[in-house]
């Protein structure tokens, strides 16, 4: 017999067995069920008492030894049902704890090429109507390379989201090919600032590419921080070249 559906249940398996010896005996002292489940005699009391406690063994008196039986099968039905309406009653405050749980800050690491392109997927996935982005450098893109961004940046206006990017001047090659599409404006900072990281504001999320030999980068999914990188990102528009 596939006994899995009572650890299911929550109960050990001392408590299995000796539930399954009691179905087997029907009323018996234990002496008997020690004998029959092969288990120690302090296991087999330890099981009676918490089967007992959960509505699954009864007892009597005969004389002065106790004779133990199982409840009928069919009312482990009964103890399902028991559970679940337990589990019904503290389900809102589970609920309420989940719903603070996601208003936490959340960062997540991604590590290497087939990491950082997760990234940058990841970050289109949202509702969000604006896409800001400065740092990017030539190294992003020649280890990308252009058929990547041309798909990337086709995704995220297919979605409608504008993008607003700064891009270093070694990019301005590219820029005015990106430049051309809909929804996207291109700006570019001073020459003598060549970067290796790269900030990506959408929506509540934030993410930072370090383009290293095996590059890494970092989601962050909280509105404030989101909102505060948003606003860094002005002041550098602000200052930034056509």
């Amino acid at each position: 017999m596939d006994t899995s559906i009572f650890e299911d249940l929550g109960l050990t398996g001392a408590e299995i067995k000796v539930f399954l010896t009691l179905l087997e005996l029907g009323s018996s002292p234990a002496g008997k069920v020690v004998e029959r489940s092969g288990l120690q005699n302090a296991v087999v009391h330890r099981a009676f008492h918490s089967l007992a406690e959960k509505g699954l063994v009864t007892h009597v008196l005969e004389g002065k030894i106790k004779q133990y039986q199982s409840v009928p099968p069919h009312s482990l039905l009964q103890f399902i049902e028991e559970k679940k309406e337990r589990l019904q009653k503290i389900l809102p405050e589970l609920e309420a704890k989940q719903k603070l749980a996601t208003e936490k800050p959340k960062a997540t690491l991604f590590q290497g090429i087939r990491g950082v392109k997760e990234l940058l997927h990841l970050i289109l996935d949202t509702n969000a109507k604006e896409y800001c982005a400065y740092g990017g450098p030539k190294k992003a893109n020649e280890m990308f390379g252009d058929y990547f961004w041309e798909s990337f940046h086709n995704k995220r206006i297919a979605k409608g989201i504008k993008g607003q990017l700064i891009f270093h001047s070694s990019l301005r090659y590219w820029g005015e090919q990106l430049q051309k599409k809909k929804l996207t404006t291109i700006q570019y900072t001073n020459e003598k600032f060549e970067e290796l990281t790269e900030t990506i504001i959408c929506g509540n999320r934030v993410a930072i590419i370090i383009w290293l030999e095996k590059p890494y980068g970092f989601l962050i999914e909280e509105k404030s921080a989101a909102a505060s990188y948003a606003r860094f990102f002005e002041i550098l528009w602000k200052n930034s070249k056509k």
